[in-house]
């Protein structure tokens, strides 16, 4: 059976673009196009991997759905997916010059398993979407 990906990002662009990479290499591919809508899909299709973008709704779309998916209270309506890796994407070393790492000692960010820059290399993708998916 092939890996469930669940690709949210507000560019019907890049999600296409993506969407088709990831289907010509046999993987399933849910879409959405805004972290609400990314929210109710990670609930409805428990995909195995979500590919999560930073700036949608706002500048900070993208960290707040993942402190909302990783939130470890029982009471939290993610708890059933609160462990599907994410991949973030991001554009913001374009836009703020800063860099993420996932350094325990330097990151910012707990619960996001990796990251990709825009543009995002095809063989990058492919090769940490193999790693957590």
């Amino acid at each position: 059976m092939a890996k469930k990906i669940l690709l949210v990002d507000d560019d019907t662009d890049l999600v296409a673009s993506l969407g088709q990479v990831l289907r010509g290499n046999g993987y399933t591919v849910v879409e959405a196009y805004s972290g609400a809508e990314g929210l109710k899909k990670l609930l409805a299709e428990r995909p195995d991997l979500m590919i999560l973008d930073v700036m949608m709704e706002t500048d900070t779309a993208g960290f707040e759905i993942t402190y909302q998916i990783r939130d470890t209270r029982d009471s939290s309506r993610y708890a059933e997916v609160r462990t599907v890796p994410i991949i973030m994407l991001t554009a913001i070393n374009q836009v703020t010059n800063s860099r993420f790492s996932l350094n325990e000692k330097e990151s910012f960010l707990p619960g996001v398993n990796d990251f990709l820059t825009k543009p995002v290399k095809i063989e990058d993708l492919l090769e940490k979407v193999k790693r957590y998916a």
